[in-house]
């Protein structure tokens, strides 16, 4: 009975996601912070590896998934830095074009942010098969085939952008075609 009620809004988000790949305009997605923690569990506070003091979760980082490897993820694990979350699908050009660009800010801000790819409308061996050709896969891509961290962060197409302080505030949402731009915005945020 849930699923019935539900599958009217999963198609129309799905139609709005599809319009998305071939856009050029960069919409942004509304507010990312999100505030709907119904489909996510909060997680406790956890400390960096070599901190003696925990850093605070903030609501934004307060989910869990999968990564297409099939690994449990926590979203509080990214708490106290800055963090990019890459919301893209398998057979969308535009965020293959974004691979490169995403995999490079990923390097080179290593240890100083998180870069985390979140993969969804297609199946895991779509998602994986991605990963490899896009050679995306030094950094964390979770599988959120059912659209939880999607609908977390009010994301309605792919080829999105969200790169967070590390406060978990919202600084950016959107599209940056082929990924220019995203390190201007996350070397602002690491100093």
């Amino acid at each position: 009975m849930h699923a019935r009620s539900f599958l009217p809004a999963l198609l129309a988000a799905a139609t709005l996601t599809l319009t998305g790949c071939g856009s050029e305009n960069g919409a942004t997605a509304g507010d990312a912070a999100g505030t709907d923690s119904s489909t996510t569990t909060s997680a406790p506070a956890t400390a960096e590896a070599g901190s003696a003091t925990p850093a605070a979760v903030p609501e934004a980082l307060r989910f869990t998934g999968t990564t297409i490897d099939g690994k449990r993820f926590d979203g509080a694990t990214l708490a106290g830095k800055p963090t990019v979350l890459w919301f893209w699908a398998p057979w969308c050009p535009k965020c293959k074009d974004q691979g490169p660009e995403t995999a490079k800010v990923a390097e080179q801000f290593d240890g100083r942010a998180n870069v985390v790819g979140v993969a969804g409308l297609d199946k895991p061996a779509a998602m994986k098969d991605f990963v490899a050709s896009a050679k995306v896969g030094a950094f964390p891509n979770l599988s959120d085939e059912p659209g939880d961290i999607w609908k977390k962060f009010e994301i309605t197409e792919q080829s999105t952008y969200v790169v967070l302080d590390k406060d978990g505030k919202t600084v950016f949402n959107g599209n940056l075609p082929a990924g220019k731009g995203l390190a201007d915005k996350v070397s602002k945020l690491v100093g």
